[in-house]
């Protein structure tokens, strides 16, 4: 079985109702100053309180009555964090290049995609279980020492309660517990296994609670399916082989988790599923019709796909979106009449789909009937740049609120999804590009 939580698609990752914070002073953080690497020792800038946390120098950990979600964005000069109820800057990291980010599966820290590693960032919020209870605590985030080495840093993803990171450049695959992490990066990082792909190629890989791993098949020519390997073997070992595989999903791309136990990948034709021990495909209705970006819903059978069909376009905007059932191996396409990006998929609190379009309406759609129930306003009209790396507006949704950025106009909107509204706004001092968060 399957821990799952949506995941925003990448080119392409709850319910709660969001507390009181006690949220820590704004704070503007430099990179720590020596160079990241998995043998780094521990951070000149760290200190441990009485009761165990580690915090940034000079900044003391303080208690909250309840879990403090905060915001992580990239822009142009570097990492910025927000508190999510407010909107409000609580702290910011200098970090030059094309960053990444993606929640490490813990709630309190992100993995920061910078080509050549996976680099840890705290956004400093977290909460430690305490008997029957827990005690939340809010201190300034950091962008740390601490790294995992990569050669093209790819996916991560942590459906399966284990974190999976996929080295495009390498083939290499590593995997650790998320629970470890904070302990571990006291002095270093976490264990982890691994494993490396016959061929380098962009990929992803997914490990299962019972320790099998799903990883995608291919090499620097192409991509085309999906392989089912055997847990490591006994007495500490990597090794693992190969019990299933399927090449039915020519340009194999992106991953999403459906309920608790299946997991999709997009093919240029269609969906490729694995559950129970088994994979099927659901085609596309023409022979080109690729589904590379989802989102999945651990309150839905359903997943929400991309729909491109043209093979030989520069840039598609698409105004079709996918929706299948992988209960029932049902195909839906529905058409939005605007197009959106691969940054524009997400999943409400009961499984809605959620999907913002470049007419600045955040479109709710029914997953099961393919109905679509609301059309929230929420930025101006926009247009899918040419470059995927280049700023758009962007989704992410956290219990029941939807995240929308406006790079146009260097602002954040919150989306209350039961109001079906906007509730809140904030003027960012940059342009955002990568959003992502943490529930503290």
């Amino acid at each position: 079985m399957l821990k799952s939580q949506p995941k925003f698609p990448f080119p392409q990752r709850h319910p709660r109702t969001f507390p009181a914070v006690l949220a820590a002073s704004a704070l503007l953080l430099s990179a720590c100053g020596g160079e990241p690497g998995t043998d780094a020792g521990p951070s000149p800038t760290t200190n441990t309180n009485s009761a165990g946390s580690t915090t940034a120098e000079g900044s003391e950990a303080k208690e909250s009555q309840a879990p403090v979600p905060r915001l992580i964005l990239t822009h142009d000069a570097g990492i910025t964090v927000l508190d999510a109820k407010t909107l409000r800057t609580v702290g910011e990291a200098p970090l030059e290049g094309f960053n990444r980010l993606s929640p490490a599966g813990d709630g309190r820290h992100v993995l920061v995609s910078t080509g050549d590693s996976f680099r840890v960032f705290d956004a400093g919020v977290w909460t430690g279980a305490h008997g029957d209870h827990g005690h939340s605590y809010v201190a300034a985030p950091r962008l740390m020492d601490r790294a995992f080495r990569a050669n093209k840093a790819g996916h991560v993803v942590n459906p399966g309660g284990q974190t999976v990171l996929f080295n495009d450049g390498s083939g290499k695959v590593e995997i650790f517990d998320p629970a470890a992490l904070t302990d571990a990066l006291k002095t270093g990082l976490p264990a982890t296994s691994t494993y490396t792909a016959p061929a380098a190629h962009h990929g992803v890989a997914v490990q299962l609670e019972d320790g099998k791993l799903l990883v995608t098949l291919g090499n620097e020519e192409g991509r085309n399916g999906l392989a089912l390997l055997s847990a490591p073997d006994g007495d500490g070992g990597q090794g693992r082989s190969e019990l299933l595989r399927s090449e039915d999903c020519p340009g194999v791309h992106g991953e999403a988790v459906a309920g608790s136990e299946t997991v999709v990948v997009g093919c240029e034709d269609g969906m490729l599923v694995y559950r129970d021990g088994a994979f099927t495909k659901v085609a596309s209705p023409a022979p080109y019709g690729r589904m590379g970006n989802q989102a999945g819903s651990p309150a839905s059978p359903v997943i929400l796909g991309d729909y491109k069909v043209d093979r030989d376009a520069d840039l598609e905007r698409p105004t079709r979106i996918s929706l299948v059932n992988t209960d029932t191996r049902a195909l839906q396409l529905v058409d939005l009449g605007t197009s959106y990006s691969f940054r524009s998929l997400g999943r409400g609190p009961a499984g809605e789909a959620l999907v913002l379009g470049t007419d600045g309406a955040l479109h709710v759609i029914d997953p099961t009937t393919g109905e679509v129930t609301a059309a929230i306003s929420v930025v101006g009209a926009w247009t899918e740049p040419d470059a995927w790396q280049d700023s758009r507006p962007t989704l992410f949704v956290q219990g029941s609120t939807a995240y929308v950025t406006e790079p146009a106009t260097s602002t954040i909107h919150a989306v209350d999804l039961n109001a079906g509204k906007v509730v809140k706004s904030a003027v960012l001092e940059r342009a955002a590009n990568e959003l992502t968060g943490v529930t503290g």
